[in-house]
């Protein structure tokens, strides 16, 4: 497979990359911060955040006493704004180790889907999913009987790259590598596309980790997750620096 030229500064920023490229028809806000609509996903994204407005301009944009998810990123948050939880991540990405291959088992799925989708990240937690993530890209389940137990797809879009996410499999349906089969499935398309494919995890998530090497990903960077919630009283917006 011959990719198109790619720049992996992108991933320094990724969600900003693709709510101003490929994802650009999602983005609500402007030229200094962008987020999802809330139905599909939860971050926001913030061109820099050295701008002087930049917190302003985030409580504006998502309104006061809102949950954000801030990635990629670890700001000192101003007075008023209050942080609900961290965790380490890590961004890796794929290499010419990476055998991607079609799955002929995964079924595509999508809107009518959704509610299975919904219960099946619930039930394994696999990062965040919303009602109207699927739209973000080309997600593959796989069912027995009938039942959806394992799924992935694609979520940001930076140019030139597309991440894996929402990897999910059933407890009673773990260690048969189907999670290990979707990946590579997802991952065939995006490099039919000339992209290449990326992933994040929790730092903590050593075992998804372990599988994602042996697949054929490597370690980009470390990151952290953070969610945080806006000021309540609009009086508590503050200007940094």
């Amino acid at each position: 497979m011959t990719h198109a030229p790619t720049d992996d500064h992108v991933l320094d920023n990724p969600a900003w990359h693709a709510l101003t490229g490929p994802h650009a028809s999602f983005a609500v806000g402007g030229d200094l911060v962008r987020r999802y609509p809330a139905d599909v996903a939860p971050f926001v994204a913030v061109r820099t955040w050295e701008h002087p407005y930049v917190w302003q301009e985030l409580t504006e944009l998502v309104g006061p006493g809102q949950e954000v998810g801030i990635s990629a990123a670890d700001p000192e948050l101003p007075e008023g704004w209050e942080e609900l939880g961290r965790g380490a991540g890590v961004q890796l990405v794929e290499t010419d180790a990476l055998r991607p291959r079609p799955d002929e088992e995964a079924v595509l799925l999508g809107a009518a889907d959704v509610p299975e989708m919904l219960a099946l990240v619930e039930r394994n937690q696999p990062g965040p999913f919303r009602p109207r993530t699927h739209e973000l890209g080309r997600y593959v389940g796989i069912r027995r009987d009938g039942r959806l137990v394992a799924m992935a797809g694609e979520r940001l879009h930076p140019e030139g790259w597309t991440e894996i996410s929402a990897v999910a499999t059933d407890a009673e349906h773990r260690g048969q590598g189907l999670a290990s089969r979707l990946v590579l499935d997802v991952a065939f398309h995006i490099q039919e596309r000339g992209d290449r494919a990326l992933l994040h995890a929790a730092a903590t998530n050593t075992g998804a980790i372990r599988v994602y090497e042996r697949l054929g990903f490597t370690l980009r960077r470390r990151t952290t997750f953070l969610s945080v919630r806006t000021p309540v009283d609009a009086d508590d917006r503050v200007l940094a620096g």
